[in-house]
This record gives structure tokens, C-alpha cells and sequence, in this order.
């Protein structure tokens, strides 16, 4: 009768993996422990945005879509959201984690340089979820909103975007001195909120200018959560090609320039 044998190399592999799981679980909750300890994270990500979405959709000077401007501006808001937590918040507090050497003392642990980056993104795409919870409760309580379209590819066109974004962070933090990932999160911050279409139509920016913002990050997660979430409207291929392009070229350059110190 034959016996089957295992490889001892086969357990050690099974078990540096469970270990690095294990760590990288670790690291996810003190990621999130980290963030509501942080004011001004809390802020930003969850105070900030449903402000932005009661001024815009009380003036009413923005599109309405199928008779409420909340219907227009409920997606760009999630994706300003998406931006923020991603690059701004998570870039930035990333960055000076770098500087006072809490990323070195990380360094020289089990956790691989890749383990960090994945715990990070799971931490955002957590703390997203409950945007949604949050932008999406305010939008149905003080207006009526109603879920519409296709949730799932919302949901996918939101981990797109989590995971493009906060690599995005993560690459400036990586790579960049602190000052240099506050002003450069910032900037960028701004510049989607100006071309992202979340707010402003792209219609209503000049044809240049809108043909570079149709294959940036910021307006094929903005277009991809519009169509996503309206009834009738034809299926984003395109952005969530383009969107998912950004994530996997993002993310690979974060993994590959990441330094702890």
C-alpha cells in the first residue's frame, strides 16, 4: 500500500502564511483603534461629507437627477469620501508615522512591507463602510433618497476606488518627506474636487481639460458610482477599466517604493 507523504516545506509555508495572516489582522485593528483615536480623521471622513452633501443638495444648484439633486450628488460625495480617507487622512498619517519612527519599529517586526500596505487599505475599506452607512442614512432620512441601480457594482466601484486611493497615500507616504505628503495630498485633494465631477459636471469644464479628467482615478470612480446608483444608466465599463487599472498600478508601485524609515 502506498503512503502518502508531506513535504516538510509544504507545513512551513502553510504556517509562515497563517502566521503573516495573523499579523496583518493584528495590524488592521490597531489601524482602526489608531483612527478613532484621531479627531481629526473622524472629522474629515465622517463629519465633513455629510456636511458637503446637505449644503450642495440644499442649495440646489447642482444637476437633478431623476427630480432631486441628492440623486447626482450622493455618489460624488461617497467618492470625495473615498478620497479623503484613502489619500488625505490615511497618506498623511502614514506619513508621520514615517517620520517619528513607529514605521521602523514596524520594520523590524514579522510583518512584511506588504502585510502593512494590505492592513492598511482593509483598515480604510472598513471605515468606508460606514461612510456608506452614514452618507447614505442622511440621504434617505432628510431626503428621501432611495437605493437605486445595481449595489453590488457600487460596492465594487467602492473597493476600487478604497484601494486606488488609499495605495495612492500609501505611495506618498512611502516615498515622500511628510511635509512634502501633507501638501502634495492636499493638492491633489483639491485639484479631484475641481475636475473629479463629483460637484461639477465634467460637462461643464473646458473639452481639454475634460478629456485628461475622463482618465483619471478621481472621475472614473465619480462616473462609476454615478451610473452604479441611478435606474436606466448604461453600465460603466470604461470606468471601472480605468478605475481598476489606477488600483493595480497604484497599489504595485506603493508595494514596490515603500521604505519604513
Amino acid at each position: 500500500m502506498a503512503t502518502q507523504t508531506t513535504h516538510p516545506a509544504s507545513h512551513a509555508e502553510t504556517g509562515k502564511a497563517a502566521s503573516i495572516g495573523r499579523q496583518i489582522l493584528t495590524q488592521i485593528q490597531f489601524e482602526l483603534l489608531l483612527t478613532a483615536r484621531r479627531g481629526e480623521n473622524v472629522l474629515v471622513t465622517l463629519i465633513v461629507p455629510v456636511m458637503l452633501l446637505i449644503f450642495f443638495t440644499s442649495l440646489n444648484i447642482v444637476p437633478a437627477v431623476n427630480g432631486s439633486p441628492v440623486n447626482f450628488l450622493l455618489p460624488g460625495i461617497l467618492a470625495l469620501a473615498i478620497m479623503a480617507a484613502g489619500m488625505v487622512n490615511l497618506g498623511i498619517a502614514t506619513a508621520y508615522e514615517r517620520y517619528y519612527g513607529v514605521l521602523k519599529r514596524l520594520g523590524s517586526s514579522p510583518l512584511p512591507r506588504s502585510g502593512l500596505i494590505i492592513a492598511k487599505v482593509i483598515s480604510i475599506l472598513i471605515l468606508e463602510a460606514l461612510q456608506v452607512i452614514i452618507l447614505v442614512g442622511v440621504a434617505m432620512l432628510l431626503y428621501g433618497w432611495k437605493p437605486a441601480g445595481s449595489p453590488l457594482l457600487a460596492l465594487l466601484a467602492i473597493a476600487l476606488g478604497t484601494i486606488t486611493f488609499a495605495s495612492l497615500g500609501l505611495a506618498m507616504a512611502g516615498g515622500l518627506r511628510a511635509e512634502m505628503t501633507l501638501a502634495g495630498a492636499n493638492a491633489l485633494f483639491l485639484l479631484f474636487i475641481l475636475i473629479g465631477g463629483g460637484i461639477l459636471p465634467l460637462s461643464h469644464l473646458p473639452g481639454p481639460l475634460a478629456a485628461i479628467a475622463q482618465i483619471l482615478p478621481a472621475a472614473a470612480l465619480t462616473q462609476a458610482l454615478q451610473a452604479t446608483m441611478t435606474n436606466g444608466a448604461a453600465f460603466p465599463a470604461s470606468a471601472l477599466i480605468i478605475l481598476a487599472v489606477w488600483a493595480v498600478i497604484i497599489l504595485l508601485i506603493a508595494i514596490r517604493t515603500f521604505k519604513w524609515e
